[in-house]
């Protein structure tokens, strides 16, 4: 039986990280009830809502109905991203996992929901087991209050020590940490000391995130204008930053966790079975400000604006933007570069098969340089050429 991922944006924040190019927003709390009814709204009405938009039967001209397939599939994995779903109410999560429960054939064996450590109180991790979540993925991002502070971030070091054992005593046995490559005032002492921190709090799976620059963030928009704000002048360096990665790499290595995606680690076993479904194009659906979803044919977002959601699926309206039918060449290409993102590569022989597609000239050169290994079928990234990825995947889509 074929297997669906569950999305849920919740797009509110206590406060706006200086990194952040995410699109969400600090609301008073009185708004989050009225969301949490529209996103239920839209799970038990997606079919009508869908094909209301023009998504469902619009691939190709086809008149297929992804409905119909997603009627055989079972949810089995969900993932509550933002934002910070853990300032919602648990009785709200439960509500959310209640109805997709309603409404999908479920069997649940990855729940996931995004924290902050300083929002984790005893009463709310037991009232989320209790809803089924079974994961929660921290955003660390350090182990230094200098480094949070710069960032925005409203958790200190300490945060972190006290939730983990209060999610632990209530029976989460499956953790994720955040950690980011770059932060403002990080040197290679304070990261060595962040992954070492990490390491003896033992999580199953570990996220390391280099320090993405661009203009939907304040500290981004400073460091490409050359200013001084947000501490942009004590951001540290590129080649800082690939060692910082490489320095993770080795540390975690060596603790035992399994390197099987570019940016994540874990303990055996642990790897996310939600975040699998979006690295081998598998079929995802979203529900809420922002989310975006995945049929195997489409790519679909709804609108970014929370308020704009709300009002909208209250009128019966679902606000579809960035509808896209996939393309046989776009399929490919994604395969190729969301493939070499896992570390166990990607299997040229089937691609090669299933696209009716010659991909030798593709890895020459790149195989030449060094920067991809090539075994029997299997291409896959240079261990040491993992922290250039980037530069990697440029040359593959040239």
């Amino acid at each position: 039986m074929r297997k669906l991922g569950i999305y849920v944006q919740v797009p509110f924040c206590q406060t706006k990280c200086t990194y952040c190019n995410f699109h969400t927003g600090v609301v008073a709390k009185e708004r989050f009830a009225p969301f949490v009814e529209a996103v239920c709204r839209e799970i038990r009405g997606h079919r009508r809502l869908l094909r209301a938009a023009g998504v469902i039967g619009a691939a190709a001209g086809e008149g297929e109905d992804d409905s119909q397939e997603w009627r055989s599939y079972l949810v089995d994995t969900v993932y509550f991203g933002g934002g910070t779903p853990s300032l919602v109410e648990p009785q709200q999560l439960q509500k959310i996992l209640d109805a997709i429960r309603g409404t999908f054939r479920t069997e649940f064996g990855e729940v996931t929901l995004e924290a902050d450590p300083e929002t984790v109180e005893a009463a709310k991790a037991e009232a989320w087991v209790r809803a089924g979540i079974n994961r929660v993925s921290f955003g660390v991002q350090s182990f230094s209050d200098k480094e949070l502070a710069a960032a925005g971030r409203m958790h200190r070091r300490a945060d972190v020590y006290r939730a983990v054992p209060i999610l632990r005593e209530v029976g989460i046995r499956n953790i994720s940490f955040d950690l980011i490559a770059g932060l403002p005032h990080q040197t290679k002492a304070s990261w060595k000391q962040s992954v070492d921190e990490l390491v003896a709090l033992a999580p199953e799976h570990v996220s390391v995130y280099l320090l993405e620059v661009d203009e939907g963030s304040r500290l981004g928009k400073e460091l490409l204008a050359g200013g001084m704000r947000y501490s942009a002048g004590a951001v540290p360096s590129d080649d800082a930053m690939a060692e910082f990665y490489e320095t993770a790499q080795e540390k975690l290595g060596a603790a035992g966790y399994h390197h099987y995606e570019i940016s994540n680690w874990a303990k055996p076993g642990f790897e996310s079975k939600h975040n699998l479904k979006y690295w081998k194009r598998e079929a995802y659906l979203g529900f809420g400000a922002g989310a975006h979803s995945f049929s195997g044919r489409q790519r679909w977002a709804n609108a970014h604006d929370a308020a704009a959601y709300v009002t909208a699926i209250e009128g019966g309206r679902l606000p579809v933007e960035q509808l896209e039918t996939v393309t046989a060449e776009q399929a490919l290409e994604e395969e190729l570069f969301l493939g070499l993102r896992q570390l166990s590569g990607i299997d040229v022989g089937r691609i090669e098969r299933e696209y009716g597609v010659a991909l030798e000239g593709r890895f020459k050169s790149l195989a030449a340089a060094g920067l991809v290994e090539r075994d029997g079928d299997v291409v896959r990234l240079a261990e040491e050429k993992l922290s250039v990825s980037n530069e990697v995947f440029v040359e593959l889509m040239r």
